[in-house]
């Protein structure tokens, strides 16, 4: 079995207990262990931005620590180039393009998200954990 490449959004989700999704996400992830999941520094620049604008050292860390028990995908210049593509065929934006690409390039089974619009340009890769 392949590797299951989260989204972001589904890692704020778990790690800041949104209260409609956060159990949902967290329940989901239980279904394996911790080294089947992937992100990438993509998902890395993105998770702590807000932590890092409004200050929040202890959610910094939060996130930091939680993310470094999933696989690192590298963003290699493939990645990049698959993303242009997606981004031209599908008018995806480029950090959905860019998600879509690492998973794609790393031949991931899956990628969670929230994020349905991924799902014509994904053909059949991006799985919706919500519902």
């Amino acid at each position: 079995m392949g590797l299951i490449y989260l989204d972001t959004r589904l890692l704020v989700y778990a790690f800041e207990d949104h209260p409609v999704w956060g159990a949902r996400v967290k329940s989901a992830l239980k279904q394996k262990p911790a080294s089947s999941y992937a992100i990438s520094s993509l998902v890395k620049f993105e998770c702590l931005v807000a932590p890092m604008r409004d200050g929040n050292v202890a959610l910094q860390r939060y996130y930091e620590d939680g993310m470094s028990r999933f696989t690192l995908l590298d963003m290699s210049d493939e990645v990049f180039t698959q993303g242009a593509m997606l981004c031209a065929r599908f008018g995806l934006k480029t950090p959905d393009a860019l998600h879509l690409a690492v998973a794609l390039t790393h031949r991931c089974e899956a990628l969670w998200t929230a994020d349905m619009r991924l799902q014509k340009a994904a053909h059949g890769l991006a799985v919706d954990v919500l519902h």
